[in-house]
């Protein structure tokens, strides 16, 4: 790959994660989703559930959906409310539900303020959501450990990925 191609690569990643309004990965110590954004950004992740839920075709089981640059996000229609390691699962209801979930507690949010929604959302999770507010101006594209290596963080979800894929 030429630096110029490498280049266009890493700008359309950094578009992704500024289209997607914030950035998320996993911590396993902690084992949470991380979500960090402004606080507008942060509301994108309800426009998303709502419209994962007003599209008919993810009323069926293991309907799903994968959303920002690397695809690790997965949305995934399922008969009970989950948030696991590989996905949030639930019904449409569920899924309606988190959505107000996530705006009730962003409402009063305040830059550098965080949250977490874990048996509010189904009683059997094995991971937790965790949101944390950053100022409007936020670019979510600065958190990417592989578009900014000094915010690399061994327990990342991108950061593990990258070092097995890289390593050796």
């Amino acid at each position: 790959m030429t630096h110029e191609e490498r280049e266009k690569m890493d700008e359309a990643t950094r578009q992704d994660w500024r289209d997607l309004g914030f950035f998320y990965d996993q911590d396993k110590v902690a084992r949470s989703w991380r979500f960090i954004g402004s606080k507008s950004g942060l509301l994108n992740f309800s426009t998303i559930l709502n419209n994962y839920i007003a599209d008919e075709r993810n009323a069926a089981l293991s309907e799903h959906e994968h959303y920002g640059p690397y695809w690790y996000l997965k949305i995934i229609t399922w008969n009970e409310a989950v948030i696991s390691e590989r996905d949030i699962s639930g019904t449409l209801d569920d899924f309606r539900r988190l959505g107000e979930i996530v705006k009730q507690r962003l409402e009063n949010a305040l830059p550098n303020d965080s949250f977490e929604i874990d048996k509010e959302y189904a009683p059997n999770n094995e991971f937790k959501l965790r949101f944390e507010v950053r100022e409007d101006d936020f670019d979510p594209a600065e958190e990417d450990p592989l578009e900014y290596p000094s915010n690399s963080d061994s327990e990342s979800l991108i950061s593990r990925a990258w070092n097995k894929l890289f390593s050796n």
